[in-house]
């Protein structure tokens, strides 16, 4: 599979963009980013604070019969984007933590959000991505940071971009060889305690 890249200078929402991308434009998968996101989303509502210089983008694709269920994808899209960021933040010290958030050094650092949508009898799997790149929001809860905090290392919006699609495109290339018990042993031994 390959995606398509909708790239926006501002949106409410990269998940709503692609909410409207199958629902108006008929496109059953691509791939959405924003250089500025007015609303983002996080689990039940809650806002996802979008700093500019972030990265905010949003895959999505149609769930067809032989793919993972939407809860495999649950623990398979974390396991995909820590892949890149621990490209960036060493493999040592990049953690998954339930449901849907990647920690650095026990420090937050992405979110994940996945949206089901039906279309015509169609299912599609948006998944929200949103990672500090530059700058991370103070948040009384828990701890958070960002790539540049944690590395000195400064990546390119669009390195960030080709990296998620070149790992997704990488995944469906190999759904032959899929193994849920693979994701699921690899997100035990990544699992933040």
């Amino acid at each position: 599979m390959k995606f398509k890249i909708f790239k926006y200078n501002t949106v409410n929402s990269t998940n709503e963009k692609a909410i409207e991308l199958i629902k108006k434009k008929k496109y059953e998968n691509g791939f959405v980013y924003a250089l500025s996101q007015k609303k983002g989303k996080g689990r039940y509502g809650r806002k996802w604070i979008s700093k500019k210089g972030n990265f905010f983008g949003s895959i999505f694709f149609q769930l067809k019969k032989k793919y993972p269920s939407v809860e495999e994808f649950s623990l398979i899209n974390p396991i995909l984007n820590i892949d890149i960021l621990s490209k960036y933040c060493g493999e040592k010290k990049t953690f998954f933590k339930l449901p849907n958030d990647i920690y650095v050094n026990k420090k937050k650092i992405c979110g994940i959000l996945q949206e089901v949508i039906i279309k015509e009898q169609k299912k599609y799997l948006i998944v929200g991505i949103g990672i500090n790149l530059f700058s991370n929001p103070k948040i009384k809860n828990y701890s958070s940071t960002n790539i540049y905090r944690e590395t000195k290392k400064k990546p390119k919006l669009v390195e960030i971009v080709n990296k998620i699609i070149a790992k997704y495109e990488q995944f469906f290339s190999n759904l032959n060889l899929y193994k849920f018990i693979n994701f699921k042993l690899k997100s035990k031994k990544l699992l933040l305690n």
